[in-house]
């Protein structure tokens, strides 16, 4: 999983975008009428027109839809490619449900969700004015499987039959026969297996529709052919500089989710973290009408902004559905005995956990797998309740209990980047906390790559690491899936199911879950499976982090929703 923007499993082990917990609406600065509705009529309301400038510390080197590893369309890319489906442009849980996009509804499935059927809306173009038609979404799709264009989500590759195999268009001409396109504006799936998630699949940007005669192939990043309301007018350094200018063929009568007010954004990027929060701070020049998608603020900048109320007002927060967590790995001993795990588990003292995260305001204890959304299922359970500050007195009993009456000594894996979680000075509390149980704890730094490398490897994987994990869309199918699926364990790359669980009673769970098509009664099923995992103590939730985030003085109309956490672009305008 990726910054803000971007979403993705993988970069749900580095670090990710953001979405607002438990429903809560949270803004910065002066909203005025939300998301869709906003009529920006009114006096004071928002209106067209003016430059958005974007303040980054990363550069958007992927910008083909091939390649980026999107949730809901990403947030910049979104102004550019449409998809099948996207997110609800609303504030707060609202904002978690999948509606449509390019088509006319969120999907038709079969009656075992092994199909999914889409129909196009009328009047869509791409901005030389061409028709967008089926057979370019389908295109769109099949370039995501060539080599040279890797780096999008791996969804497809899994569910479509022959996705397995297929090479890309590139090599392989007659493409791909499970994706049927029977007329211009008709397009069906057929999987290998029930995905009643498909819909969120569908908002990625894989789906987003591309015209054969104008790809380019790994060039195409360089002016992908917009069905947005902007089109790329300038890429520069690799996505370092980018500039987006309104595409005249966008309808926005087919387009109910962006607003687009703006004429012109801006985006700079590989600019310093401080430097960002400072300029938005000052808000000179351009800067008033600036945001950033990948900066937070930290510790030192909160207490800044608190003192301010004028700053305080221009504070975004948000919660990506994401928890860090202590890891196990069972096949290492002494982490193979339950009682050992439990003990730690007791031990933990998440008031220094959180503390050594950045305080309360950038982060929150956790007791569960599963992110605090409705949309994932949560389901509240604290199965060694250890309290605010550890009951080393608990762990103690359960050590002794485990055959370790005077203690043990373990190594913890955590990261050296100060990044306040796989960083040292969590690994610390948590060194510091198990001590008082009489686990000595003896700490193993690693620099960033190396560290990933060994958390995600079979052969390498230590009994006890630092990790993170951030969902793909907000659902608890690829929270839990690709953590505690057996048949998600990867020997030969990277491994995300840390325990290497292999529960047969939990995968049929997660097979019949994903024949669901009713997306609630599928996240209380999830949730259930989570809590009923809890008890084999295979990983010590310890909290789930909150971002804020600092917008320009002139910016106005900032809708932050449950699926991404952070402002999102495409309704967002400018004094």
């Amino acid at each position: 999983m990726r910054q803000p923007s971007v979403i993705s499993r993988r970069a749900a082990a580095a670090a990710v975008s953001l979405v607002l917990a438990s429903g809560a609406v949270a803004c910065a600065g002066p909203q005025d009428a939300g998301g869709k509705g906003a009529s920006g009529k009114a006096e004071g309301g928002p209106r067209k027109g003016g430059t958005l400038t974007v303040l980054n510390a990363e550069a958007q080197e992927d910008f083909d839809p091939a390649r980026l590893y999107t949730s809901g369309g990403g947030n910049v890319p979104s102004l550019v490619f449409r998809t099948l489906t996207t997110r609800n442009r609303e504030a707060g849980a609202a904002g978690t449900q999948v509606v449509p996009d390019l088509a006319t509804d969120t999907g038709r499935p079969n009656k075992d969700a092994t199909e999914w059927t889409y129909t196009l809306k009328d009047g869509l173009k791409f901005e030389d004015g061409t028709p967008i038609t089926s057979a370019d979404i389908k295109y769109g799709i099949e370039r995501s499987f060539a080599a040279e264009l890797s780096g999008g989500a791996p969804y497809l590759r899994d569910w479509l039959v022959g996705g397995d195999s297929y090479q890309g268009p590139y090599k392989d001409k007659k493409g791909l026969a499970s994706i049927v396109t029977p007329d211009a504006k008709t397009i069906v799936f057929k999987l290998r297996k029930p995905e009643g998630e498909f819909p969120f699949v569908a908002t990625q940007t894989q789906f987003a529709p591309v015209p054969k005669a104008k790809d380019t192939g790994a060039k195409y990043e360089e002016h992908p052919v917009s069905s947005g309301p902007y089109k790329v007018v300038k890429n520069e350094n690799d996505g370092q500089r980018l500039v987006l200018e309104r595409n005249p063929h966008w309808d926005p009568k087919t387009d109910e989710e962006r607003k687009a007010y703006p004429d012109t954004i801006d985006v700079k990027s590989g600019l310093d973290e401080a430097v960002i929060n400072q300029r938005l701070s000052t808000s000179a020049g351009a800067d008033a009408a600036a945001v950033t998608t990948d900066t937070n603020l930290g510790p030192a900048e909160l207490a800044q902004v608190g003192s301010d109320k004028e700053l305080a007002a221009r504070v975004g927060t948000g919660h990506f559905g994401y928890t860090n967590y202590l890891a196990f790995n069972p096949k290492v001993k002494p982490f193979d005995n339950p009682k050992v795990r439990q003990a730690i588990s007791y031990a933990i003292n998440r008031t220094s956990v959180v503390n050594a995260a950045g305080g309360s305001a950038l982060a929150e204890a956790a007791t569960t797998f599963l992110p605090e959304q409705k949309s994932f299922g949560f389901t509240p359970y604290d199965h060694f309740p250890a309290g605010k500050t550890g009951d080393p007195e608990k762990a103690r009993q359960v050590l002794k209990e485990a055959g370790y009456p005077n203690g043990l000594t373990v190594t913890l894996l955590h990261s050296t980047a100060q990044n306040r979680a796989t960083s040292p000075e969590v690994a610390t509390a948590v060194q510091e906390a198990l001590a008082k149980a009489g686990i000595t704890v003896k700490l193993d730094g690693q620099e960033p790559n190396s560290f990933n490398e060994k958390r995600w490897s079979v052969k390498d994987a230590p009994g006890f690491f630092l990790s993170r994990w951030g969902a793909d869309w907000p659902a608890g199918g690829p929270f839990l899936a690709p953590i505690f699926d057996g048949r998600q364990i990867v020997t030969n790359g990277s491994n995300y199911n840390h325990a290497q669980l292999n529960d047969p009673a939990v995968n049929k769970e997660i097979d019949e879950i994903n024949k669901l098509t009713d997306l609630q009664a599928a996240a209380v099923r999830w949730g259930a499976l989570d809590k009923k995992i809890g008890e084999q103590a295979l990983d010590v939730p310890l909290f789930h982090p909150v971002y804020k985030r600092l917008v320009g003085k002139d910016i106005k109309n900032v809708v932050i929703s449950d699926w991404t956490g952070v402002l999102d672009i495409s309704q967002v305008a400018v004094k």
